[in-house]
């Protein structure tokens, strides 16, 4: 049994001790089937390509989509991704959350949040879009801001998007801060574990978007300090916050739980959404991944590339 049978199997377990009312969680082939019908060939072949848990309800729920986003600038070509869209679609959220991983790119993010993050907000009553998105040219701000304001485009083309919250770890921090301060369409940053290189000169023109920074103090590729300057560098207007996670890593994987909830909540609150009582115990706070799957997912989504490290 793979990593994501063993974890559906365990995961559907829980499910059981949930009451009535709250959605329950499956995962059909078929319907992942019929959805990707017709989507663009991608280079995405990972299995964290799907989620490790869908809500069925009525409508059925949506597969995640499988993007390929023509970027028009210099570099050209597509930049890959996956959406994920609420189950119960209409009327449409004009808010949408755009996930960027690191110097490698990939699409789980640290002790693959994105993955669990990306589930849990699409399966919402007021469920919003979430894009988990690779980059064309990892590591190169220049274009992977370009693959981002591209993405923002298709969504709103796509679902009428307005309004997008970005999140971003390690490199992943310059295209959130350099986007928002280029596109007033941006709401809300969170960063994971930011550098500082083009993120710093970003920020500077992010305020008055609120931003949330997150970090391990045990960093060994990026020190806290990192975020500590960005906190110090945004504007004087907005609303800003730095946590910071004693003694833990750059993927924050001792506390991967507690910062996914905090990026949901920081998400959720820009986004206008309210999520209480049977729905937030049922989809905001169980437990979706543990251990050593953290890190196996990260590297089974790429994540891991261009010499992205979890220490």
């Amino acid at each position: 049994m793979n990593r994501l049978q063993s974890f559906l199997t365990r995961f559907l377990g829980h499910i059981d001790t949930l009451t009535s009312t709250t959605p329950p969680f499956t995962t059909s082939t078929a319907a992942r089937s019929a959805n990707t019908t017709g989507m663009s060939n991608t280079t995405l072949s990972s299995p964290t390509a799907w989620p490790p848990v869908l809500p069925t309800s009525s409508p059925p729920p949506q597969a995640p989509q499988k993007l390929s986003i023509p970027v028009h600038d210099e570099y050209r070509g597509s930049v890959q991704g996956y959406l994920h869209t609420p189950s119960r679609p209409s009327p449409p959220h004009p808010t949408a959350a755009i996930l960027l991983s690191g110097a490698g790119g990939g699409t789980s993010g640290p002790s693959s949040i994105y993955l669990t993050l990306a589930t849990r907000l699409s399966a919402l009553t007021r469920g919003i879009p979430v894009l988990r998105l690779d980059y064309r040219y990892p590591a190169r701000t220049r274009p992977c801001v370009a693959d981002t304001i591209a993405a923002m485009d298709h969504l709103h083309r796509a679902c009428g998007t307005r309004r997008f919250i970005l999140v971003g770890w390690s490199f992943g921090g310059a295209p959130v801060f350099c986007t928002a301060a280029a596109d007033r369409r941006v709401v809300g940053c969170v960063t994971v574990a930011s550098q500082t290189q083009d993120a710093l000169e970003g920020i500077e023109g992010v305020s008055p978007t609120p931003v949330l920074l997150l970090h391990g103090t045990g960093d060994r590729v990026l020190s806290a300090g990192c975020s500590k300057r960005l906190f110090e560098a945004y504007g004087k207007e907005g609303r800003r916050e730095l946590r910071l996670f004693e003694g833990d890593d750059h993927a924050l994987t001792r506390n991967s739980e507690e910062a996914e909830r905090c990026i949901a909540g920081f998400v959720l609150e820009r986004a206008g959404v309210d999520v209480e009582g049977v729905e937030k115990r049922g989809v905001l706070e169980k437990t979706l991944v543990g251990g050593r799957e953290k890190v196996e997912l990260m590297r089974e989504g790429g994540d891991l590339r261009g010499g992205e490290r979890v220490e």
